[in-house]
């Protein structure tokens, strides 16, 4: 004899609450320029330098920092809608996606980037929250996530040009590594037979 019954859902958080988290974030990252530009740049040397082993912690704290306010300005649009979109698979899932991004966005920078150079930002995180939510419908099998990411490419899609070589200044690297690094952290929002999607 068996017995089955349907395990309660558990509440995500909806797109607001993913925006003030969001914005939270955001109230830090601003806080953080503004001191790093009252001490003349202090904050910088936290940036990943490629190679050195010294830098390596630095991966963690380099996309929270911004060379400059617009910089930073830059960043901050895509960070907010793309991060509040990733909050709404929950904030573990948002937890695990960033985390996955940061090391696979800093590590590329770390291999890849010129030797002296020293990078910070958020845009190694941003493309790989992008490409998140751009795919992850296709591993969870969501309608509504799958309709997301197609959007999402049609009005963002063009970004993705930026994960090759460009202008002086901007790190390629970072947004190569953040894009992998958000192709794999879709790839492990597959549900369990046991759960899924809702939306």
């Amino acid at each position: 004899m068996t017995t089955s019954y349907d395990a309660p859902r558990r509440t995500r958080p909806g797109l607001g609450r993913g925006l003030v988290a969001m914005i939270g974030l955001l109230v830090v990252m601003w806080v953080l320029e503004l001191v790093d530009q009252a001490t003349r740049n202090s904050l910088d040397p936290l940036g990943i330098e490629p190679l050195s082993t010294e830098s390596l912690d630095n991966v963690l704290w380099a996309p929270w920092l911004h060379g400059s306010f617009a910089h930073l300005a830059s960043n901050s649009l895509p960070f907010l809608v793309l991060g509040a979109l990733v909050v709404m698979d929950g904030w573990r899932r948002w937890l695990v996606t960033t985390l996955v991004v940061v090391v696979a966005s800093g590590a590329a920078v770390w291999f890849l980037s010129p030797p002296g150079s020293i990078t910070l930002g958020a845009s190694g995180v941003v493309f790989g929250w992008m490409t998140y939510v751009m795919l992850r419908g296709f591993w969870t099998r969501s309608p509504g996530q799958i309709a997301t990411g197609v959007v999402l490419f049609l009005f963002y899609g063009g970004m993705l040009w930026g994960v090759l070589p460009s202008a002086p200044g901007i790190s390629w690297q970072a947004h190569l590594g953040g894009a992998v690094g958000g192709v794999v952290a879709a790839s492990l929002a597959r549900p369990s037979r046991a759960s899924a999607s809702s939306w």
